[in-house]
């Protein structure tokens, strides 16, 4: 009985902690967003194209068949970054901070 309390809680503060530190990335990615639009559209929209083209291409690697391997690191940290770009978003998207 006692362990099962104590795994609740673990798993309740380890969700707690990774829910904020979520709702703290999209805040500064917020603001850093907002800050680089006023100083200078064109590099931020470009920059956001950029990552987007990324992580489109992170999607793709991650959907190669599992016989193929990956085509070196590029290949492989856009597959990382885009699992860890879906993990933010589905954290992120529970945060209530809005």
């Amino acid at each position: 009985m006692r362990t099962c309390v104590v795994e609740f809680v673990v798993e309740t503060v380890g969700e707690l902690v990774l829910t904020a530190a979520a709702c703290l990335l999209l805040a500064g990615l917020l603001v850093l967003s907002v800050w680089g639009w006023q100083r200078s559209p064109l590099i931020t929209g470009g920059l956001a194209g950029l990552l987007a083209v990324f992580l489109c291409y992170g999607a793709r690697e991650l959907r190669r068949p599992a016989g193929t391997p990956r085509k070196g690191r590029l290949a492989a940290a856009a597959a990382c970054t885009t699992t860890a770009a879906v993990v933010f978003a589905l954290y992120a998207s529970s945060c209530s901070c809005g």
